[in-house]
């Protein structure tokens, strides 16, 4: 298998096709890992072509960002590290206390990022949620401080809409914006897609797998561990959304029959033929699911085929909401 490589924004960069979203090692979809195994697959992933490695700091906390680094540190310039700043958490009890990307703050969480990176330099640096409380030109500010110091090298955005974009990248040109994006998550399609093609912004779906769901394994009897946000924090993954949604299993299970292929595969090649400054960061636990996402370059959607599944996907009603009423109001991609 050869890694298709596509565009970092306008860095000059290139990046593998398909990233690796390194989160769900420590956070959000049951217990954590423990070290060995996750240097072990973000090494495999590295091994199989993976250029492109996404973090946080707010991931265990910290924890994250220590196996990337570890992980990462034999061949740290051959590959791109992404990390993100923006939430107040303390260091000593690593509780999470709210949003903050204040200036004086951003400095501060770079600095202790780069510690557990084991580098000095962060190749591109998220504001992981946008701050009402800060205004964007005040966080871009702070960036461009950070990459004229040489810590940081290029800007990004999670979860941000258009107005924010184009206010940021006036500051800081912004090279990626991350948000949630698949077949079932659309939501950036009206307004935010067009903002990056306009501007030249490299964009990187988190979640690309529909947090586990379009890889065609969850069904309505699933039962989540007590730790897993989709548990507790996912509407769309009630039971009553899971049996509601299959239609749009049963049509990823259509197409990955045609392609020799499996639904996962077929939901990251769907993303990959929307736009070649697409990237996204399927994350997993397990070797075998890192090879068969990584299978997904291999697997070709004709313009034709896209129409296809778009008629098709017409007339399906996705069921639920993507996220909570409280982390909904963190997101920013509407504005």
């Amino acid at each position: 298998m050869k890694m298709e490589k596509r565009k970092l924004g306008k860095s000059g960069l290139e990046v593998s096709a398909l990233g690796f979203g390194c989160m769900n090692m420590v956070w959000a979809y049951g217990p954590a890992v423990d070290r060995k195994q996750a240097i072990a697959v973000i090494r495999a992933a590295y091994e199989a072509g993976v250029t492109f490695f996404d973090t946080a700091e707010i991931y265990g906390p910290f924890i994250d960002e220590e196996f990337v680094g570890e992980a990462l540190a034999p061949f740290r310039n051959q590959v791109i590290i992404a990390t993100k700043f923006g939430f107040d958490i303390d260091p000593t009890t690593r509780q999470i206390n709210g949003l903050n990307s204040r200036p004086e703050h951003i400095k501060k969480v770079a600095d202790a990022s780069l510690k557990r990176l084991k580098t000095d330099y962060i190749d591109l640096f998220y504001q992981h949620r946008i701050d009402p409380n800060v205004p964007i030109e005040d966080v871009a500010g702070a960036v461009k401080d950070l990459i004229q110091a040489g810590k940081v090298k290029y800007f990004g955005l999670s979860e941000a809409g258009p107005r924010t974009i184009r206010r940021a990248h006036a500051v800081q040109p912004v090279t990626a914006v991350q948000n949630e994006y698949s077949l079932w998550t659309r939501d950036s399609e009206p307004g935010v897609l067009p903002v990056c093609e306009e501007l030249g912004i490299t964009f990187v779906p988190w979640s690309p797998l529909g947090m586990g769901y379009l890889a065609g394994k969850i069904t309505p009897a699933t039962k989540f561990d007590s730790g897993d946000l989709r548990a507790t924090m996912m509407p769309r993954f009630t039971a009553k959304a899971r049996a509601a949604n299959q239609p749009l299993i049963d049509l990823l299970n259509e197409w990955a029959q045609r392609k020799n292929a499996t639904p996962a595969q077929i939901a990251l090649a769907w993303l990959l033929a929307q736009k070649p400054w697409i990237v996204p960061i399927p994350g997993t636990t397990k070797l075998e699911h890192l090879q068969e996402n990584l299978g997904a370059v291999n697997v070709a959607l004709a313009p034709d085929e896209l129409q296809q599944i778009e008629g098709a996907y017409s007339k399906i009603k996705i069921q639920g909401a993507r996220t909570s009423e409280a982390l909904q109001q963190n997101s920013d991609q509407m504005v």
